[in-house]
């Protein structure tokens, strides 16, 4: 298994209209070529310097596959502030990332919130997303999460200020906007279909985002090549070095 530090990469940015996006991009292929790359995806106030990002460029290096990874807007290198975006916002980096810095198939790795992201990208780039795999992917967890666990005076500051503070974690303001703005992207209300292979990774120690959510995921993808695995001593990061090995493990699974 590969270590997890990396070899100093060149950072890049993708300068578009209104901001510019911070991104690290390993053996990108040429126009004609067809082999399968992967595309990371962060969570929630992460950046393209965790862990899991990291030691997956590292294997790319090691096994030759393309590999991309970025920071959404208000996140790490990239412009703007973490509280002025919204999910879409965050879609629409991925998106644009996406679609002009990788070619051919692309095998989508979404950690936490970067699942939820790559259950809608995948949706929205059917030709072109290879597979997918959920590691402790929290969809819907604006609505299924945090809004149920509000405390009383999170509330009141909620509708005082247009904002909260959660008391754990990071400390960052949870906005009206990006609550209001994530109900345009919700996908457990409904059956959706995906056209990809996609495998959910889940610690049962988790606790921000309870296991029996890669469940839910799952029955809502209205197709048979779902496979679902439970961490029985695994948290929410996935990180130790037996979690890495496993989803490296998963990565080859999926590769065309």
């Amino acid at each position: 298994m590969p270590s997890i530090s990396t070899m100093n990469q060149e950072l890049h940015y993708l300068t578009l209209p209104d901001r510019k996006l911070a991104y690290q991009q390993r053996n990108a292929p040429c126009q004609e070529e067809k082999r399968t790359s992967v595309f990371f995806l962060g969570g929630f106030a992460s950046d393209m310097e965790g862990t899991k990002a990291t030691a997956l460029d590292q294997y790319c290096h090691e096994t030759g596959y393309g590999y991309t990874r970025f920071d959404y807007r208000g996140h790490g290198l990239s412009e703007g502030r973490f509280e002025d975006g919204t999910l879409g916002d965050w879609l629409d980096d991925a998106c644009q990332v996406f679609d002009r810095l990788t070619k051919g198939p692309q095998l989508v790795i979404g950690s936490s919130m970067g699942g939820w992201l790559g259950l809608l990208l995948a949706r929205a780039r059917p030709q072109r997303v290879a597979g997918l795999i959920g590691i402790a992917a929290a969809p819907d967890f604006t609505e299924d999460l945090i809004r149920p666990s509000m405390t009383d005076a999170q509330k009141e500051a909620y509708a005082r200020d247009g904002y909260f503070y959660e008391s754990h974690d990071l400390n960052l303001p949870i906005t009206k906007n990006f609550m209001e703005e994530s109900l345009n992207h919700l996908v457990l209300r409904e059956s959706f279909k995906l056209d990809c292979p996609v495998h959910l990774i889940h610690g049962q120690r988790d606790q921000e985002v309870p296991w029996q959510t890669a469940l839910r995921t799952a029955a809502h993808i209205g197709q048979e090549a779902v496979k679902i695995t439970l961490v029985k001593d695994g948290d929410h990061r996935l990180s130790r070095p037996q979690d890495l090995a496993f989803l490296y493990s998963s990565l080859e699974d999926l590769m065309p």
